[in-house]
């Protein structure tokens, strides 16, 4: 025969897997979940108008922007050849203003000042003068332009003195593949790990808040806590939210994962270096550990909040001092990024709100393995606790406050 400790914390289970299979129903077969579910995709969209919007403001300014050499003959023509090798060093986002060769005037100064009130183009920099000491003019944001068209006048005269504007040398260049991801690659994935988690845990954590409040607003949750424990109705709707959580994962890691292998090699050998120390398998195992009790314990604290929360004002004003709280959380995992064995590292670690995003950016730089179980440890713990005070703080501050006949219930079957 089964004791009865067993036969209570299989009761328990039982009970929480009810109200978690309830939520998860009552969430996903609805809908407005396809609108959840197609959220990111409406938000790439709007992205992807505003940043076509922005780079067509960009490219026209870019089809102005010009800096300009006066000089003629011989010197305007090695001028331009030194311009087009120079500007192979730049990748496209960096190139320089387009360089325009006009010929000196009778007064070479008066006609470079002229050029930056000219209004069919934007002048960053003028160059005059002889080359081994040239005079540049150029606007308060045209520093590095100047700094382009010194560079320029060297070569010139390096390509006149010796006779020639053709290359002086003739390099053999072969590609290396490195046999692992470089440490700045480390760094980089653990900025990105940590940016992901964030974002995906507040977007999915932050649907728990409107269940809790909106079956307290109906009555619903009174009759649930008088029928099951709340400690379970608690963990059962964490549970279940977790289930949709992981729904909308699949479905958006699927595609991903699709559309990742139709993207170009050019665009996917730009990330060979970008990669984590403990290998890729182990790193997604340990980034789907974290996004678990991430998600747990903001989910925990929603539902805290929801529990609290009597009408959407309450609920709004509530949730937006967590939201900040998350922030610096991410934050502050993002600054010990490149340092996950400094102090303000470990603090992060052992915070538990913010030791999942500092922990998956140690899973990047680090190699090593059992800081994790204990990390995972310590963060199961506190979602335990924040699941457990939540479920007390309703019990006395609201179910007692705002609902006497369940008291005197309790009282009778005293």
């Amino acid at each position: 025969m089964s004791s009865p400790t067993m036969t209570s914390i299989a009761r328990l289970i039982r009970q929480t897997l009810t109200i978690a299979r309830r939520d998860f129903v009552a969430t996903v077969f609805t809908p407005t979940f396809l609108l959840f579910l197609f959220a990111p995709l409406m938000m790439v969209g709007f992205g992807a108008v505003g940043g076509g919007a922005a780079m067509s403001i960009t490219k026209s300014g870019d089809d102005k922007a010009r800096v300009v050499l006066l000089a003629s003959g011989d010197q305007a023509r090695v001028a331009v050849a030194a311009d087009r090798r120079l500007r192979q060093m730049f990748r496209p986002i960096e190139q320089p203003a387009r360089l325009i060769v006009e010929s000196p005037a009778a007064n070479p100064e008066a006609q470079a000042r002229a050029m930056f009130d000219r209004k069919e183009s934007d002048t960053y920099a003028v160059m005059y003068g002889p080359l081994d000491k040239p005079q540049i003019l150029h606007s308060v944001n045209g520093t590095r332009s100047a700094d382009y068209l010194a560079a320029l006048a060297d070569q010139v005269l390096r390509a006149q003195r010796a006779g020639t504007s053709a290359p002086l040398s003739e390099a053999t260049k072969s590609v290396v593949t490195r046999a692992g991801s470089t440490t700045g690659g480390h760094g980089q994935a653990a900025f990105f790990a940590v940016t992901a988690l964030f974002m995906i845990s507040l977007l999915l954590a932050g649907q728990v808040v409107g269940t809790m409040a909106e079956e307290r607003s109906n009555k619903v949750i009174e009759v649930l806590a008088a029928a099951v424990p709340l400690e379970s109705v608690f963990f059962g709707k964490l549970i279940g939210m977790f289930g949709v959580a992981l729904l909308f994962l699949g479905f958006w890691g699927t595609v991903i994962v699709n559309v990742g292998s139709l993207l170009p090699t050019k665009l996917a050998t730009a990330f060979i270096d970008v990669g984590p120390a403990v290998g890729l398998p182990m790193f997604g195992l340990l980034f789907f550990a974290y996004f678990v009790t991430s998600y747990m314990l903001l989910g925990a604290v929603f539902l805290g909040l929801g529990a609290q929360a009597s009408t959407q004002r309450e609920l709004q004003m509530m949730s937006l001092p967590i939201t900040i709280f998350q922030v610096a959380m991410w934050g502050l995992a993002s600054a010990t990024a490149l340092s996950p064995d400094s102090g303000l590292a470990t603090a992060a670690a052992a915070f538990p709100f913010s030791s999942p995003f500092a922990m998956v950016a140690r899973a990047a730089n680090s190699p090593e393995l059992w800081p994790h179980l204990l990390a995972l440890g310590w963060q199961a713990l506190w979602v335990a606790i924040t699941v457990t005070v939540a479920a007390r703080l309703f019990r006395r501050g609201v179910l007692q406050s705002g609902s006497p006949g369940l008291r005197r219930r309790k009282k009778a079957a005293a």
